[in-house]
């Protein structure tokens, strides 16, 4: 006979996601207790689980003896790095990698035509009531069409591949940057007709080691990376002088990826023409940063992966691997402890 399996959430889910997850397996049996800390789950529960569906709330391992599988409701798992439950070897931890992605794409299309088109010059000719006059517009309101441009997306994972997929059509040239360009593929977790699994949306793939050189022939920057020791301050001094002067950078992946002083540097300098950040150093961004000032700036805290259809997408990811687990196959979006994602 069949180990029941004691699956522990944290996350207050819906009746119809409580519904989807039972109904996996006989094996199934689903505990919901709604938590924001470790001490809010009752410790007789994380005694007799043996995975656990959660947004953040990790327990001490030795109060969860039996846990074999960690599910982590997002994508990002730098800040976790640490806990003692994810250093143990027979804890599989795993992300929720590709199933936030077409969101996240879709905000990186939205700042790619807001700067393509002039929308902050033209938020600021609306505010001031007055347009320029036709010579003007030839000189500060012609767009940068994404037909005509290169568009650089630094970390080649299911984030970036969709937003490859989204600029294909457009008939934007694309490079791609990501650590192992050996394998052009994408193993990991992604919707059937979504991202870029066998490589086919980018012209060229360069290393990290020669971001430079992608740098410098990109019209638009996308940042999509994983936050790891190696690619802190990824985008520096030296990388923004690297960047065209008429170039834009988007930021979904980490703010730490970013130099931030140096990136204010680069902006008020005219290194390089304008930014939409959606991730920060310091979170919420401070108030006296001179970012917020910046009308060449798009900025927003931390939304670019909100939907109306998370839960259905998160939920759906954790079934497969749930599926996966159940027959003792790898899982999607294994933590690789040593890269740091």
């Amino acid at each position: 006979m069949k180990k029941d399996i004691n699956i522990l959430t944290t996350l207050n889910l819906s009746e119809e996601s409580r519904e989807r997850i039972s109904k996996v397996s006989d094996q199934v049996d689903l505990t919901v207790v709604p938590a924001n800390k470790p001490d809010q789950v009752p410790d007789e529960l994380w005694e007799s689980a043996d995975v656990l569906y959660t947004q953040g709330v990790l327990p001490d391992p030795t109060k969860a003896p039996h846990l074999r599988w960690v599910q982590l409701n997002m994508a990002g798992v730098d800040e976790f790095l640490d806990h003692p439950l994810l250093q143990k070897e027979e804890v599989s931890v795993t992300s929720m990698s590709g199933a936030i992605s077409t969101q996240i794409a879709e905000y990186v299309l939205m700042a790619l035509l807001a700067f393509g088109q002039k929308l902050p010059k033209l938020t600021r000719l609306k505010r001031d009531k007055k347009w320029p006059s036709n010579d003007d517009k030839w000189k500060t309101l012609l767009p940068t069409e994404l037909r005509h441009s290169t568009v650089g997306i630094v970390g080649y994972g299911s984030i970036g591949r969709q937003v490859a997929r989204l600029l294909r059509t457009f008939g934007a040239k694309i490079l791609a940057a990501k650590r192992d360009v050996k394998h052009p593929n994408d193993s990991g977790y992604m919707r059937d007709g979504l991202g870029d699994p066998h490589g086919d949306y980018f012209d060229r793939l360069y290393p990290i080691e020669a971001l430079h050189s992608l740098l410098k022939a990109c019209d638009f920057v996308v940042l999509t990376l994983p936050l790891t020791d190696e690619t802190h301050h990824l985008l520096n001094k030296e990388a923004f002088e690297a960047m065209k002067d008429r170039a834009y950078l988007v930021n979904v992946g980490r703010g730490g990826l970013i130099d931030q002083e140096a990136l204010v540097h680069a902006l008020e300098n005219k290194q390089i023409a304008g930014a939409a950040l959606d991730v920060f150093e310091k979170e919420p961004l401070p108030q006296d940063s001179p970012l917020w000032e910046m009308e060449n700036v798009i900025l927003s805290p931390h939304i670019s992966g909100l939907s109306k259809h998370l839960e259905e997408d998160t939920v759906a990811l954790f079934i497969e691997n749930l599926n996966r687990y159940l027959a003792e196959l790898p899982l999607y979006n294994q933590l690789k402890k040593e890269k740091g994602y």
